[in-house]
């Protein structure tokens, strides 16, 4: 199963939007404590429409109680400062649990804990020369598509499509 989870989210609107595409992906939503607003913020309820109801999401107290929870899985930490590329990592076995960690929209997830994870980070190519980051909601997309992809969409429905006939 893919996993994604946000390290001390801080604006509402990309969770909500993070909220629909697990929905969507069928992925599994973990959020790590403290949050930057509520969960009650009508920011976040709004980007996320009514699709929490159709979302896993599991929330953790903390970075240490998040890695209790997630051994065994496999573990990608997202950065800018990582030196392999998202696609140059194997998310195919469907058996297994990956988990896509995000950090917070100002600082990124903790040094020390991306230092001791290095073999484990990730990135998206960039032009760093114009803007420092990527929204953290397009992000998300980015990386769980690619999952997705190696993983042959499995559970996803690829037959449906729409009759141009019918388009206005």
């Amino acid at each position: 199963m893919n996993h994604i989870v946000l390290y001390k989210p801080q604006i509402p609107p990309n969770t909500g939007n993070i909220v629909r595409t697990c929905a969507g992906t069928d992925a599994h939503l973990h959020l790590i404590f403290p949050l930057g607003f509520s969960l009650e913020d009508k920011m976040l309820k709004r980007a996320g429409l009514d699709y929490w109801n159709e979302l896993k999401v599991t929330s953790h107290k903390s970075l240490k109680s998040f890695l209790e929870y997630a051994k065994g899985g496999h573990l990608h930490l997202v950065t800018k400062f990582a030196h392999q590329t998202y696609t140059d990592v194997d998310y195919s076995d469907t058996e297994e649990d990956h988990y896509f960690i995000f950090g917070k929209e100002t600082t990124g997830l903790p040094e020390k804990f991306m230092r001791e994870n290095e073999e484990n980070c990730i990135r998206i190519p960039m032009d760093d020369t114009h803007i420092r980051s990527l929204n953290l909601s397009n992000t998300v997309s980015i990386i769980v598509y690619e999952a997705l992809r190696q993983q042959n969409f499995q559970h996803m429905d690829l037959t449906k499509h729409y009759d141009k006939d019918k388009l206005d």
